[in-house]
């Protein structure tokens, strides 16, 4: 949110009968209980008796205690607090005490506390310019990522028209654990994109000013609950049905397509956040993305995994043993080496449709994974390594992996285990 430097000059500047009507403000109780709304109201004075103009940062640090590594772009704690001020002036004004002879008011997009004469405050705020929102900073890269997501939900296609593709070239891939189960019927194959899904932030104008990934807001769905359980939240968010896809996973994507291609069966591609249960009934799953876009697939996967997700998503801590595996491919140094996070899995569900996992903690684990499970050589390797089970399509496979520069370069296998999937789904489960 970026203040305008700029006062109106039909705003009232003399600030001499302000003490008084401060404490007629307060002692109305139109500010609440709350310390909150009265600090920030004295704060917001005192700037304007010293001509200051108070940014957002500014407000956070020296109102609302936070630290030094508050960040403007993530936390709209100031923005919510300022909307709430301006609403509670605005009530004392049309309610307690409409006869004032000049109000206080909040300009729309500003921190600055005007006084303006009572008859004019709607002329007074429409005269202050509109804040210029740093709409570039948010849209260009989300554009980018939206191009990503268009053209991975189109990308299987272009493997369709090519005949140069024969199914024997895949065959003994096919016929390994992984694969499989996949081709003993006539289920369609459905591939699942692991994408996060984006909700817009909204300025004091109410347009949106910055995009907001929650972990637990994942389709469309989630965020119409989340209003429902709280309809003010509407005047700081808004659905824009947009979703974010890792650009690894549109590489694991081309690797994986034309393998399932070569099965001869019908493929479609869908978003997580637009998956249903009919979708994970009705067709085998072939999930290929980050450990933290899994969303639906969670509870079903770690239920009977012998692993679970450690205090976030770039971890993933061992039921049995206690370890953790740690992924610091998050943010590595140009040219620095780095390890990941491999995640290689598949099992049947009750309906008898496979599920395999083709996934990582950041980019360069989905790639990995996704050669992997392409790769005739790695999966013989791992097919050796695995012990025999009540289903033997039913295991899971941790890779370490090694990169530079958020590419893969080898991995190195260092934890597998079969599993019965019964201990996944019960009657009622999907």
């Amino acid at each position: 949110m970026t203040g305008n430097s700029s006062t109106p000059e039909s705003s009232v500047n003399t600030l001499a009968g302000l003490p008084q009507l401060r404490q007629k403000i307060v002692d109305s109780g139109v500010l609440g209980r709350s310390s909150v709304y009265i600090n920030l109201f004295d704060y917001l004075l005192n700037c304007a008796e010293n001509g200051k103009q108070p940014k957002e940062f500014e407000i956070a640090i020296e109102v609302l205690n936070r630290d030094s590594s508050f960040d403007v772009a993530r936390d709209s704690i100031v923005r919510v607090y300022i909307h709430q001020l301006r609403k509670r002036l605005d009530t004392y004004f049309e309610t307690i005490d409409p006869n004032a002879s000049f109000r206080l008011l909040i300009p729309k997009g500003q921190y600055t506390l005007l006084s303006v004469p009572a008859d004019k405050p709607q002329a007074v705020e429409d005269s202050i310019p509109s804040p210029i929102v740093a709409s570039n900073r948010f849209y260009v890269p989300f554009l980018y990522a939206l191009i990503i997501v268009l053209l991975v939900t189109n990308l299987a296609q272009w493997f369709y028209p090519q005949e140069t593709i024969e199914t024997n070239d895949y065959s003994e891939i096919l016929n390994s654990p992984v694969w499989r189960a996949i081709q003993l019927d006539a289920r369609p194959i459905l591939i699942v994109m692991g994408d996060y899904y984006i909700f817009g932030e909204l300025d004091e104008s109410g347009r949106v000013s910055g995009m907001i990934r929650d972990f637990m807001i994942n389709s469309r769905q989630d965020l119409a609950n989340l209003f429902l359980q709280n309809a003010e939240l509407q005047l700081f968010f808004r659905d824009l049905d947009m979703t974010y896809l890792p650009e690894g996973s549109a590489f694991a994507l081309a690797q994986i397509a034309p393998l399932i291609k070569a099965t001869g069966k019908t493929l479609n591609i869908t978003m997580m956040s637009r998956l249903n249960t009919a979708d994970l009934r009705n067709n085998h799953i072939v999930y290929i993305g980050y450990i933290s876009g899994m969303d639906k697939l969670n509870n079903l996967f770690f239920s009977a995994s012998g692993l679970l997700p450690g205090s976030s998503f770039d971890e993933l801590y061992n039921k049995e043993t206690g370890a953790t595996y740690s992924s610091n491919a998050g943010l590595p140094e140009q040219g620095q080496p780095f390890k990941d996070l491999a995640l290689l899995a598949s099992w049947k569900a009750a309906s008898g449709n496979q599920f395999v996992l083709i996934g990582g903690t950041r980019d360069a684990g989905v790639m990995q994974a996704a050669t992997i499970a392409s790769n005739l050589d790695e999966i013989e390797d791992l097919s050796a390594h695995l012990e025999p089970a009540i289903s033997p399509s039913s295991f899971e496979a941790l890779y370490e992996v090694y990169g530079i520069d958020r590419l893969n370069f080898d991995s190195s296998l260092f934890y597998k285990r079969s599993f019965n999937p019964h201990q996944i789904w019960t009657a009622d489960q999907l």
